[in-house]
């Protein structure tokens, strides 16, 4: 396998005052590691997947895979093995005839050719369907197809675009399952796009966060989740998504927030207050997760907590948990909850909100603003 290296690679289309599609990414995937490139529609993520793959020309920058710059290396030249959203079989030819085909046309010996599709099959557990064509194949088979294309190629480096996007979402769930297994067994190099946050937070050993062409963050899923480098970040990664609240710091018998429209205000936890003393009157969102809001009077005896009243627009009972939708003086709230007595829609009650969670950003720069927590 193999590392691959990026700096400074920029896209532009349209010539030097186009379209910045992907604005000087510099990171490295170490040599058996996966990193998935997560953002929204338009961010960029394709087309630095393209870029490293060579099916783009970077417009600044370079890209090196195993310490070989790559920028002028034709696709076929790069040893990588992509897999794309769409399958992209051979639908006159059997699975065993579709894994085949890349090493015939490279004129590899018939019986390494036998053995790594065996080995692929093996992988995979597509054995007995080898002789299928892929009309007869579920989607999950024909992904799983596409996926031993690549293998049988022993690349350097595995290329994913969107690969599970075609799937229901059951079978989305067991080949997230079955990619991370097969990650573990090869140690093989990934990057792997996506759209969707549990797709990268469950399959990535690190995410690289994207949003209009700019990288925002780079870290493991967790660290991502936990210390959000800025507003855009907290409320992409996460379902349902980061609480936003708009308001500022206020100096009223020590530091207080006060949320927007005079909606609530509690004061700030030492641990906060040290940070965000100096900020009086300035600006800034507080964010916290819906599962760091609790329902008032179920909230634990010993837990800091900020209290803010609230209407109750909507219940989503999913059975193991309860999704609350809430507005506070205009100001959007939704809590996870366990199961329990909860005032039904349209009438008022109490959140509670976790002091030990909360999440600054500032105003201007959508920043996060220190860290806190006991």
């Amino acid at each position: 396998m193999a590392s691959v290296e990026l700096e400074g690679v920029r896209k532009v289309y349209g010539g030097p005052e186009g379209h910045v599609a992907v604005a000087g990414a510099t990171f490295t995937v170490e040599d058996g590691e996966l990193v998935v490139l997560v953002g929204p529609s338009g961010c960029g993520k394709s087309t630095l997947l393209r870029m490293i793959a060579g099916l783009e020309s970077t417009s600044a920058g370079e890209i090196r895979i195993d310490g070989r710059v790559v920028n002028d290396v034709a696709p076929q030249d790069r040893d990588i093995a992509m897999v794309f959203q769409s399958y992209a079989l051979y639908p006159h030819m059997s699975v065993r005839e579709n894994l085949a085909f890349g090493l015939r046309l490279r004129k590899t010996p018939k019986a390494d050719v036998s053995a790594q599709v065996d080995r692929a099959a093996e992988i995979l557990g597509i054995g007995p369907i080898l002789d299928r064509k892929p009309k007869q194949l579920s989607g999950g088979q024909r992904q799983r197809v596409a996926v031993g294309r690549a293998i049988v190629r022993d690349p350097r480096v595995f290329l994913f675009d969107e690969p599970l996007s075609n799937l229901d979402a059951r079978l989305r769930v067991q080949m997230r399952a079955e990619l991370s297994a097969l990650h573990r067994r090869l140690g093989a190099t990934m990057v792997y796009v996506t759209h969707d946050q549990v797709e990268a937070m469950t399959l990535g050993d690190r995410i690289v966060v994207l949003n209009d062409g700019v990288i925002q963050q780079i870290d493991t899923p967790l660290a991502l989740y936990d210390r959000p480098a800025n507003r855009f970040v907290a409320g992409f990664l996460g379902s349902p998504a980061m609480n936003f609240v708009e308001g500022a710091i206020v100096r009223d018998g020590g530091a207080r927030f006060r949320a927007d429209r005079d909606a609530f205000e509690f004061p700030l936890p030492a641990w906060w207050a040290g940070q965000l003393g100096g900020r009086a009157e300035r600006r800034l969102t507080l964010g916290v997760r819906p599962e760091h809001v609790w329902v008032s009077a179920a909230r634990p005896e010993d837990a800091p907590a900020a209290e803010v009243p609230v209407v109750v627009d909507a219940l989503e009972p999913l059975g193991n948990e309860v999704f609350i939708h809430a507005t506070s003086a205009g100001h959007r709230i939704t809590a996870r909850v366990p199961p329990q007595e909860i005032p039904p829609a349209g009438e008022a009650g109490t959140l509670a909100l976790d002091l030990r969670k909360l999440h600054f950003f500032d105003g201007e720069t959508l920043e996060a603003m220190g860290a806190g927590g006991a």
